[in-house]
Formats: structure tokens, sequence, C-alpha cells
């Protein structure tokens, strides 16, 4: 397969990975917290248990984002004792939502936090928003630990389980140890295609980490071919397979009607990427020698412009040596 593993990087370095907007996140992190605890503070509610971070920001697959919407997840968890209504009895997972949302509301938001399904959310001017995931905890009579989400009821979590599944897949299977290792950049490349075009309707970002794991090609120093026989590795399993389990417990994520219509898409899309007749035709990568070409390719498949400086410098290179043909 034709090397493209500079320009990979390069791309990866410069329109996928997050560098300084990574501190601007964890700032927005910590003064949430203390928003959340000053309000629950002057509202005269029991103070959280502690917190914990979630999703692509625990597992630091968060990409950049043209339109800087980032999402930040944090676990807020209280004690099951703490959340008691007025009457002494449990507090409902509706009430205690509430209960977080009227702590986070605050005159200098624009748009006010509100209450989701499963998290309270804040909303901020420059596109980012900070969904605040409620637990309850406490310890059954087996003496073990158990969270519950405060979704439309109480439903037994454990928040942290796929962050440790996911960050030791990364160091067990990458084949390198720099940049964050090769699979942590494999899942946030094929995220960054999933949002090349405004019209996708693709799966979350969780379940292209999980198919990423599942179907991941290793190869060391070469992240352009390991991201292009991972993808087909993936678009072959959805070919017979479109369900996707949760690793840490084997339970099926994709069973609504939403998530099969997203794994349909993104099997649709997948193979039309490598369909000659779609004007990309990703398989050309194995058998061409003209990088300028592959260049085009990668340009056409992830839909941005990065690339046309790297393929006028592919094609001022070719003009510059045309008698050295020992150069592919």
């Amino acid at each position: 397969m034709i090397n493209c593993n500079k320009e990979i990087t390069n791309f990866y370095n410069e329109k996928v990975r997050l560098k300084d907007v990574w501190n601007t996140l964890v700032k927005y992190r910590e003064a949430n917290l203390t928003r959340l605890s000053n309000g629950l503070t002057r509202n005269s509610n029991p103070q959280y248990n502690n917190s914990i971070d979630q999703g692509s920001y625990a597992m630091s697959t968060i990409i950049k984002h043209p339109d800087n919407d980032y999402d930040i997840d944090i676990g807020i968890i209280f004690t099951k004792d703490a959340l008691k209504g007025t009457q002494g009895g449990d507090k409902t997972a509706l009430d205690t939502r509430k209960m977080v949302c009227e702590a986070m509301q605050d005159d200098r938001f624009k748009k006010q936090p509100e209450v989701l399904k499963n998290c309270v959310r804040v909303y901020y001017t420059e596109g980012h928003h900070v969904d605040m995931a409620i637990y309850r905890k406490y310890t059954n009579d087996s003496g073990f630990e158990i969270k519950e989400l405060a979704s439309s009821d109480w439903e037994e979590s454990n928040p942290e389980a796929i962050t440790r599944w996911f960050n030791k897949a990364v160091v067990d299977k990458s084949s390198d140890e720099n940049n964050g290792k090769q699979l942590r950049r494999v899942v946030r490349l094929l995220k960054k295609w999933a949002r090349s075009r405004s019209s996708w309707n693709m799966p979350s970002g969780l379940i292209l980490s999980i198919l990423s794991e599942e179907c991941y090609v290793s190869v060391l120093n070469r992240d352009d071919e390991s991201f292009y026989k991972t993808i087909k590795a993936i678009k072959n399993r959805l070919a017979f397979n479109k369900i996707v389990n949760n690793p840490t417990n084997g339970k099926e994520i994709t069973s609504s009607d939403k998530h099969k219509n997203k794994i349909q898409n993104l099997y649709d899309k997948l193979t039309e990427m490598f369909d000659s007749t779609k004007g990309i035709n990703l398989s050309e990568l194995e058998t061409t020698q003209d990088n300028k070409k592959a260049l085009l390719i990668w340009k056409k498949f992830f839909n941005d412009d990065f690339f046309e400086n790297q393929v006028e410098n592919a094609a001022k290179s070719v003009i510059l040596t045309p008698n050295q043909p020992w150069r592919t």
C-alpha cells in the first residue's frame, strides 16, 4: 500500500487532534463543578459525593470541531442516603436531575442549563456543551457498591467500566507509545470522517470506538495503513453483522430503530468509499504508486481541503525528480 503516513499524520495533528483546546475544556469542567457545588449550597440541597470523567473526554478521543461543538461528559455522584424527598422517601431520578439543573442556573449563561433524559446539559455560546450525568450510589446487601443513573428511572450503571475497557485496549493493542497511541488515533480519524459531511447521521462516538477496537489492525509507523485496514475490516464486519454490544457487559446497544439506522448509514457510506463508481474508491490505495493520486483519494474521503497543499507538494516532488524512478 502506498505510503501516505506523513500526510495523514500531518492531517491528524492539524485537523483532528485538540492541542490547546483541551486546556479550555478542562477549565470548563472545573468551573461547572464549582458552579454545581455553590448552587447546591445556595439552594440548601445535599452536596454531591464525587465526580468522574466520562465518554470521549475520559477516553481522550474528542476531535477538533470546526463549530466548537465539544461535548464534555461528567458523572456527578451522590450517595443514596443524601437524596431524600421532603417526606423522607428516596428522591426520584427526575427530581434529582431537576435539583442539579436548578443548582446550575447562572445569569451569565445566554441559554440556561436544561434537564434532558439522561443528564443536565450546560450550553456555552462558543458551541461547547457540558453533559452532567447524575448517579446515586449505595452498598447492597452483599457488600458491593452499586451506582444508578438518573434516567427515566434509577437504572443500574457502571459509568467507569467503558473508560477502563477502552484505555486498556489502547495500551494492549496499539503498536506504539507515541502521540496518544495508534488505536486512539484511528478512533479519532474515524470520528473525523464520520463528521465530514453535515448531512450524514452516523453512530455515536462510543459505537465507533467499539467497532474500531474490535476491527483494529495494528501497523507500526503507518497510521494511514492501519486506519485503511481498520475501516475496511469494519465495513466487512458490518456486511454480515450490524449488532454492536457493550464490551463490558455484553448487552446490545444498537437495538433501537434509531441506532439501527445509524449503523446502516455507517455501512452504506463505508461501502460507497470503496466503490469505484462513486468517485473515491479507497481500494486504489492498495495498488497505485502515484502519491498525488493517493492524496486526492484521501482528500475526497475526508472531504477536507487540508490535502490540497499535500497534493501540490507531491506534484512538485514528481517534477523535481523525474529521473529517479526508484523513488515511489
